[in-house]
């Protein structure tokens, strides 16, 4: 089983160049990180995350995950880069297919895309989003993405991304595209998971859940004529010592990603060696 480490970075924490050269030195498979361009200053939507429902500053600060991972893969050569996760219906698809061919080019084939729908109504909405029908946009955005990146004349037609036939180059180096993982953990993910994407990247599941929705992924692969083994499970924000590491390797996880809870610079560099004693 494989095992990254995932940041969230602000304008003040320590250089992602100088902490994704830390997490390969470090012995690590991959480095991950997440997406949120905006939070409104008014907002209903509920944070899960705190007593009260607020929206916590790091939420909000965090830099541009594909420029911070380019920056990252200039100074790497072996660590996979990935999101964890990106917000998809918050972005242009013919923009951003051309900005994660040309990552993974410049990464020489390292890049996974972490896809999710958003869970802020406010902030997908300002993004151009519709948040009522999140998942049917993410799935067309995804599929554009792959008909840009496979094709050399591409086009689309759906009720969110539609385009005629356009040049989009330069192509991803994995081929026929990187792995495309899906978060979350709605009643008909697995289902999406199986019908337009390469795995499942969800966040703090229990060992319990990794091996329930390892059974699930794979009865519906086979079901539906897929190679099983092609789906990744990446578990997301989990404890890091050997002991609990091995659960999940047995629930059927393929990777998981350990989080940083210190950004500052000198804080993460040396969590970063912690985490490796402990996992590693």
């Amino acid at each position: 089983m494989d095992i990254g480490v995932f940041a969230s970075l602000s304008a003040g924490a320590v250089d992602v160049a100088e902490l994704a050269q830390k997490v390969e030195a470090a012995g690590f498979e991959s480095f991950w990180m997440p997406e949120h361009p905006v939070m409104p200053v008014h907002t209903t939507s509920q944070y899960r995350g705190t007593p009260d429902g607020s929206v916590p500053p790091y939420m909000y600060n965090m830099v541009d995950p594909y420029m911070a991972l380019s920056r990252a893969s200039a100074v790497t050569s072996t660590i996979k880069l990935g999101t964890s996760i990106s917000l998809i219906p918050e972005r242009n698809p013919l923009m951003l297919a051309k900005v994660i061919a040309t990552l993974d080019l410049y990464s020489g084939g390292r890049f996974i895309l972490g896809v999710g729908a958003g869970w802020h109504r406010e902030e997908t909405t300002i993004m151009g989003g519709n948040f009522d029908h999140r998942w049917t946009q993410t799935r067309e955005n995804v599929q554009a993405m792959k008909e840009l990146w496979t094709k050399e004349q591409a086009e689309f037609h759906g009720a969110y991304v539609d385009f005629p036939p356009v040049y989009c180059d330069p192509k991803p180096v994995q081929k026929p595209h990187p792995p495309v993982l899906l978060g979350g953990a709605a009643p008909n993910l697995f289902r999406r998971i199986v019908g337009w994407a390469d795995g499942w990247l969800p966040a703090g599941a229990s060992v319990e859940q990794v091996k329930a929705g390892r059974a699930t992924l794979d009865e519906l692969a086979e079901a539906a004529g897929r190679d099983p083994a092609g789906f990744q499970v990446t578990v997301f924000n989990v404890p890091g010592d050997r002991d609990t590491l091995q659960q999940y390797a047995e629930a059927g996880a393929d990777r998981v990603i350990l989080s940083l809870t210190n950004a500052r610079e000198a804080g993460a560099l040396d969590e970063v060696d912690k985490l490796a004693e402990a996992a590693l």
